[in-house]
């Protein structure tokens, strides 16, 4: 690559940073958007992502595992019924359309909602580039690679490496959308390694778990995903036991009723968006449980009647241990020491495990980090958090006349939705309406961009 900036370097409508759902659904929205706009309106742009490829949560792209939500909420229909990009032209383009209709199910395996999503990035992958960390963003016009040319207007400068090489290459942009993604979350002090595993990365650390006969697995968490992971090692490991540890007395249903669902509609981020903070919290803490530490009923009643079978087989491989933490982990060379605490009675039990998998969540990183010298033009409420406008754009400084636009690390401006599938079709097509005012506004021509 080897680029430098000079006055020939072009200038994008929008750069996207990183790649997943969120920055796919906006590539699409993007792609139909030009496909109908006038010459002088279509927009440019081009999404840098750190993975050689295309990939989403391949770490837990357990078998038989279903989405939880509807495959109608795909990355184009709830904005354009229309899309050539949808879920069902997906199922026909593959040839499984008769095949998915007569399976009568609304939520597909995650498996096949993970091929959808690489059949619809194949689509637009004239506008990725693959293989590219972002390193820095900063106005352009500041001191920066060498050879690099002044500019003027609204621009950012968005300085890449290709991941694990020292090739290195700046885009310039007239807009900024960050879709990093969430953050892998796990308790203070631990790390991940051979035999502790945080849940995203749970099948891969599964395959290269140094011995072919575990005697027993630790999860912790009590989460969709930790409930999942518990029913896949049960299943697999018929000689293993499998233990279940979480603060609760166990698993709980997640709310999926329709007035509860009503939290996921386009219209509840109007309502959440226009709402004082004091009910927007309220809003959240009355709804969590219908996407946080939750699981769905089919799979609480599985586990638990499979639970109540070997207690009257007399054996127990699946041990729930509800209201207990994990008070010790010490990591050997054969294995991992656990001591589990009962919150209630305050007794201890020490354990010898294979290894042990945090379903611990994910935080939603802080872009001010990525931002840089940027991150001090925007604003940010009384509790630190970024201003963030109903098209999901940062409020910034005058100074700072270039767009700079969220994918999640909204929730709480957005409301529940801002890290969702649920909201991803309607997301992008807003944020592409936003681009495309904001290029009808200042009919500034880009640069002729190739490839």
């Amino acid at each position: 690559m080897n680029e430098t900036v000079n006055a020939t370097t072009p200038v994008y409508d929008v750069v996207g940073v990183g790649f997943g759902p969120a920055n796919l659904a906006l590539a699409i929205a993007i792609e139909e958007h030009n496909e109908q706009a006038a010459p002088e309106d279509r927009l440019t742009a081009v999404f840098l992502e750190k993975q050689p490829n295309f990939g989403w949560h391949r770490g837990m792209l357990i078998p038989d595992a279903t989405m939880q939500v509807s495959f109608l909420k795909d990355l184009a229909t709830m904005r354009n019924p229309r899309s050539r990009f949808g879920f069902v032209p997906y199922l026909h383009d593959r040839g499984r359309l008769v095949d998915f209709i007569n399976h009568k199910v609304l939520f597909p395996t995650r498996e096949e909602f993970h091929d959808y999503l690489q059949w619809a990035a194949d689509g637009v992958d004239h506008m990725v580039r693959y293989g590219l960390e972002v390193t820095a963003i900063r106005p352009a016009g500041t001191a920066g690679p060498a050879g690099a040319a002044e500019a003027s207007g609204p621009v950012v400068e968005v300085d890449v490496a290709a991941f694990g090489e020292a090739e290195a290459a700046t885009y310039r942009a007239r807009n900024l959308v960050v879709g990093t993604g969430l953050v892998p979350r796990l308790p203070e002090g631990v790390r991940s390694s051979e035999r502790l595993w945080h849940s995203s990365e749970f099948l891969h650390r599964l395959a290269a778990l140094p011995t072919d006969e575990p005697r027993r697995f630790v999860v912790a968490g009590a989460g969709q995903s930790a409930a999942e992971i518990a029913d896949h090692l049960h299943r697999t490991y018929e000689g293993a036991e499998v233990v279940a540890v979480h603060t609760r007395y166990g698993y709980s249903p997640a709310d999926d009723s329709p007035y509860a669902n009503r939290i996921f509609d386009p219209a509840a981020v109007d309502l959440y968006h226009g709402a004082e903070p004091s009910v927007r919290r309220t809003l959240m803490d009355y709804h969590r449980n219908t996407n946080y530490g939750v699981v769905d009923m089919d799979l609480i009643e599985e586990l638990y009647r499979r639970s109540y079978q070997e207690k009257v087989r007399g054996e127990q491989r699946l041990r729930i241990l509800g209201v207990t933490r994990l008070t010790e982990v010490e990591e050997g060379p054969d294995g991992v020491r656990v001591q589990v605490r009962n919150l209630a009675t305050g007794e201890t039990e020490t354990m010898e495990a294979d290894a042990v998998v945090y379903a611990t969540g994910y935080s939603e990183p802080d872009p001010g980090r990525l931002l840089g010298e940027l991150d001090a033009a925007c604003a940010r409420d009384e509790d630190g958090r970024l201003r963030v406008r109903r098209d999901y754009r940062v409020e910034t400084a005058p100074e700072v006349e270039a767009g700079i636009y969220l994918m999640g690390g909204t929730e709480h401006s957005h409301g529940i939705t801002a890290n969702l599938l649920s909201m991803a079709a309607v997301r992008a097509g807003e944020i592409c309406d936003s681009l495309a005012a904001r290029r009808r506004s200042d009919r500034r021509a880009p640069v002729a961009v190739t490839g």
